[in-house]
């Protein structure tokens, strides 16, 4: 395993790595200025420039094009948010269906722009399924969450429950005992979608300047150690990679996700395991795993990471031989056929989580600032909506998508709250990692937990109160 670049296999899949761009050099002005080169600064430029093709819009990144979460994660694009339940929970059911229904219509107007753009990033609209797949206890986790995505506002024929024949035909785990599937979510090329995207932009006129690290932001002002720029509006895109920048930090902080990728997989092995529609897939583990097969018949695959102490992002893309083994033991769990599977790729990066766990889309006119993050593991899809609704709002249009809950157009508005500090962070962190463990293995083993279980849950809920 190596632990560069070509740690990382959606960065394999591109044919050429182009030079590094101009950095920023001297002062100079813009309408928009975005610091950020991942989805959502990329996708903001993308609309600002459709929306408005005169406008003066530049990007400028610390490091590459997608050198945060937007290139290291697992290529879900899925039609709901992270945290949705804290926008909608006050909303009848009418607008909560509107809510889900411009979410779930987000997935596929992604796959419209990448064919309108010719961008080959290897969308497949297969759906998810989330499975009862390793141990019976599952079964009552996942038909909870049945129910709690209908009160969110998703109908039957969107969300709906496989029972464990119909679970099999989907795809072949070792205990499937039924599951949700989910119509309205995609898989795709991460590095690809970047790569394709920064072009399209470039081509509309965005000028996008590389290694060019944003150290203070100023009134209509970004400084970087060798230039600035002045302009009327400043978007704030750096999601779980806002460490340098002290007013955002506090408010986001940075959980490392972490993924592996087999080798390509023979025909035998995947007409044992199935997923002939390319699915995403989830079990209702704590622990968090999720995969999905790719275009080139390997599978993604990845599990919880950790948080680290000072909310410090992670900017190497390798993971360690303990992490990939981790996964590996689960992978082989859910699926037998990859007992002897080779690994080919491990990596990892940081998600970015608000304290109150609530993704946003932020513009204070006042201030002259715009953000949007908060995204939780599930940016793909949402740095989409978010970014085209942050371009509206900074352009002053009005549609349905600026009147979601999730938006936010004033400063007094806006719900970001203040991290605890550490020690706290981390030691909620470290708690309800460990109590998530405990009750993953004690349920996998099939052990009555009748006392066990309530005192995990008081645990979770306390710490929860701390970093949620």
């Amino acid at each position: 395993m190596q632990y560069d670049q070509l740690s990382n296999y959606w960065v394999s899949t591109i044919a050429e790595r182009q030079e590094d761009r101009p950095r920023l050099v001297g002062n100079t002005q813009a309408d928009v200025v975005i610091i950020g080169a991942g989805f959502t600064g990329l996708w903001t430029a993308y609309y600002l420039k459709t929306l408005s093709p005169t406008l003066d819009v530049k990007v400028i990144e610390a490091e590459r094009v997608g050198h945060g979460a937007s290139g290291r994660n697992g290529g879900w694009v899925i039609g709901s948010l992270a945290g949705l339940e804290r926008h909608v929970s006050s909303l009848p059911m009418a607008q909560r269906q509107e809510c889900c229904q411009i979410l779930a219509d987000n997935v596929d107007e992604i796959g419209r722009v990448l064919a309108h753009e010719g961008i080959s990033a290897d969308f497949n609209k297969g759906g998810a399924i989330y499975a009862a797949a390793r141990y019976p206890g599952q079964i009552a986790i996942q038909r909870d969450y049945l129910r709690h995505l209908h009160t969110l506002g998703y109908d039957e024929e969107s969300c709906y429950w496989l029972n464990s024949e119909q679970l099999a035909e989907k795809a072949s785990f070792r205990n499937g005992y039924g599951g949700i599937y989910h119509r309205d979510v995609a898989t795709l090329n991460p590095a690809r979608l970047l790569t394709g995207l920064a072009q399209a932009v470039e081509q509309a006129g965005v000028t996008i300047l590389e290694r060019s690290r944003v150290n203070t932001i100023e009134r209509h002002r970004v400084d970087t150690p060798e230039g600035s720029v002045q302009a009327a509006m400043i978007v704030c895109a750096t999601e779980g990679y806002t460490e340098g920048l002290h007013s955002l930090k506090r408010h986001i902080i940075p959980v490392q996700s972490l993924v592996v990728a087999t080798a390509p997989l023979s025909e035998a092995t995947w007409k044992e395991i199935g997923m002939t529609e390319r699915p995403a897939f989830a079990d209702a583990s704590r622990l968090v795993n999720y995969g999905h097969r790719t275009a080139d018949g390997r599978f993604v695959f990845g599990a919880r990471g950790a948080y680290a102490f000072g909310a410090k992002s992670k900017h190497t893309l390798g993971i360690s031989q303990a992490d990939i083994q981790m996964r590996r033991k689960l992978l082989e769990d859910l699926f037998p056929a990859f007992r002897d599977v080779e690994i080919s790729y491990g990596w990892g990066g940081s998600l970015g989580l608000s304290r109150n766990f609530r993704p946003h889309a932020i513009v204070d006119r006042q201030r002259g600032i715009a953000t949007a993050g908060g995204y939780a593991g599930e940016g793909v899809a949402a740095s989409h909506l978010f970014g085209r609704t942050l371009a509206e709002l900074i352009l002053k249009r009005e549609s349905a998508l600026t009147h979601m809950p999730w938006v936010f157009a004033s400063a007094a508005q806006q719900p970001l709250k203040r991290w605890e500090p550490e020690p706290l962070r981390w030691l909620a962190a470290q708690t309800i990692s460990l109590s998530y463990v405990a009750e993953d293995v004690l349920m996998q083993k099939r052990r009555s937990v009748p006392f066990l279980k309530p005192t995990l849950t008081k645990i979770n809920d306390l710490f929860a109160s701390i970093i949620e």
